[in-house]
């Protein structure tokens, strides 16, 4: 295979010809990757790697990977081959798909693809000062090889596609959703775009089609022993522990790394995993999330507009309402489920649940983010005074609930909420740092100690689901020995290592589970919910709002 470098440029910045491809099929989808520095890796792209891959393999000596830049054109590019026929230079392009058909069934190639081969002609005729006159396209499922005509006319659409995305990659807002819908469902982008959602919240009657990923099958790996180094092997995540086998994860199977207590991570794993897009996330020993390793790139221009949207207070003091009714009416709604079916219900508990209505009605009416904060004290008050009342009677008295108390926790209880709300934030911030946002500009929390104003804003909306309901239903259920998994400290009490890995399984066991949401009306794992209502977040300072923080329990 020959390879060819040519390059016309004073290093003013210039255009991928790929980018105009997507400018083509999408505009939003241009901005995403050019503007925002959004990129995901579905099968459809990996696919295409392959075929490239078994071209380049093939016995061809007319094949050539040729690199080109050309200034005067604000453009750069790999062609994927490039023949003489004839006596005539020709531009090749593989694709993956079918051709498109017209009317008559005659293979054409689509928009995107035409767009993109008269872009790699027009750089060749730039850079090599030669002429061509065609350029080809070979689309591998129909076998179908399509010719596409070089002219004047080919030269003016390649010159308008440029302006066009010189344009945009100005502008500071995101283009709409196509009208397109059909587009959307092939796109690689539309777990970020959220295409569907965006048209829900334009249109409340529309039903939306779940383009975004059930689950995230990946691995959340826990280092809970104290001593306990990763590292790198190839490909593969090693784990080395105190006394135990070498253990080895392949890297595609691994979505995070969490080390507690005393663990450690050497610096060619952490530079693995910023690469790999895996979390690496630190809790001490007592229990206490410490912090997240942040390997974002790029996503300024989101950035800004979060900061411009998040220094507005009407839309901080909005969203923060928003929160304190999702949070409340989750804790109100897990109340309300310890009267199903009992006739002999305490009065604490049925008193609490109208009080806390009561409260909520004034909610939508809170004026300043000071009196809202009063609100939400008053509700968290109500739901843990009544929520003993959901322990049931068998339980031993060591795992008994008398109010919250923490840094330190004083009973076995609050040491599980405690760990529980640790993993959750956790959790939450690894879906920001995955979405891109900043965690230190929030909207309703202020700075305090390390922990984000933005992870702490939306750690409230899983409180309940993922924290509260686990610990109650694994103390229900006498899954708990009160004294191997539970460490005494004088006053302090904390999961021993053995409770820590009960927690954790519960935890991530409940992770895992379904759940529909409420506001788009299709069902996602908890652990895919994370990552959906950041990304929603953003969208109610997007134009595209309203389907934010109604998480809330049925």
């Amino acid at each position: 295979m020959q390879t060819l470098e040519v390059f016309i440029s004073s290093g003013q910045t210039t255009l991928r010809v790929s980018a105009l491809h997507a400018l083509t099929y999408c505009p939003r989808l241009f901005y995403l990757e050019e503007v925002e520095e959004l990129y995901t890796q579905d099968a459809a792209v990996f696919a295409g790697r392959r075929l490239h891959t078994e071209l380049e393999k093939q016995e061809d000596e007319e094949w050539e990977e040729l690199f080109l830049e050309s200034e005067e054109l604000g453009l750069r590019g790999r062609l994927d081959a490039l023949r003489t026929r004839d006596g005539q230079t020709i531009p090749y392009e593989h694709k993956r798909g079918r051709a498109h058909r017209d009317e008559n069934k005659q293979p054409l190639a689509w928009e995107s693809d035409r767009l993109q081969i008269l872009a790699y002609a027009f750089l060749l005729e730039s850079a090599l000062g030669i002429t061509v006159k065609e350029g080809r396209i070979r689309y591998h499922a129909d076998n179908v090889l399509v010719h596409v005509l070089f002219d004047d006319a080919g030269r003016a659409a390649v010159r308008e596609a440029i302006q066009q995305a010189r344009t945009l990659r100005q502008s500071t807002h995101r283009p709409p959703v196509t009208n397109n819908e059909r587009l959307c469902a092939r796109c690689s982008l539309a777990p970020v775009c959220l295409p569907e959602e965006a048209r829900l919240a334009h249109d409340k009657e529309w039903q939306p089609i779940r383009l975004f990923p059930e689950d995230d099958e990946r691995q959340v790996i826990h280092i809970l022993e104290p001593g306990t180094s990763v590292g790198r092997t190839g490909e593969q995540i090693k784990i080395t522990r105190r006394n135990q086998p070498l253990e080895t994860v392949p890297a595609r199977q691994v979505g995070q790394l969490v080390l507690h207590s005393f663990s450690q991570i050497s610096t060619q794993a952490l530079h693995f995993c910023a690469d790999q897009g895996i979390g690496v996330h630190f809790i001490s020993g007592g229990g206490r999330y410490l912090g997240s390793f942040d390997t974002r790139q790029g996503s300024i221009q989101r950035r800004i507009r979060q900061y411009a949207a998040l220094s507005n207070p009407d839309t901080c003091l909005d969203l923060a309402c928003k929160l304190v009714v999702c949070r409340g009416q989750g804790q109100r709604k897990f109340l309300m489920r310890g009267t199903r079916g009992k006739a002999d219900v305490p009065e604490t508990l049925h008193k609490a649940i109208a009080q806390m209505k009561a409260v909520l009605k004034q909610v939508p009416q809170a004026k300043s983010l000071e009196s809202l904060l009063g609100l939400e004290g008053n509700l968290a008050a109500l739901y843990f005074s009544a929520l003993p009342c959901l322990i049931s009677k068998e339980v031993a008295s060591e795992l008994h609930f008398n109010g919250r108390n923490r840094r330190p926790p004083k009973d076995r209880f609050n040491a599980m909420l405690g760990f529980g709300y640790a993993l959750l934030l956790k959790d939450v911030m690894n879906a920001i740092l995955t979405v891109g946002l900043e965690p230190a500009l929030g909207f309703y929390h202020q700075p305090r100690s390390q922990a984000a104003p933005l992870a702490l804003d939306l750690l409230e909306i899983f409180r309940v689901p993922l924290v509260d309901m686990t610990v109650m239903a694994s103390v229900n259920r006498a899954q708990w020995d009160v004294k191997a998994d539970f460490e005494i400290r004088g006053e302090q009490v904390w999961l021993s290592e053995a409770g820590r890995r009960k927690f954790v399984e519960l935890y991530e066991r409940r992770k895992q589970e379904s759940w529909k949401h409420p506001a788009t009306g299709y069902s996602l794992t908890y652990r895919r919910l994370f990552e959906l209502e950041v990304r929603l977040l953003e969208k109610e300072w997007m134009g595209e709002g309203g389907l934010f923080g109604h998480l809330i329990l049925r």
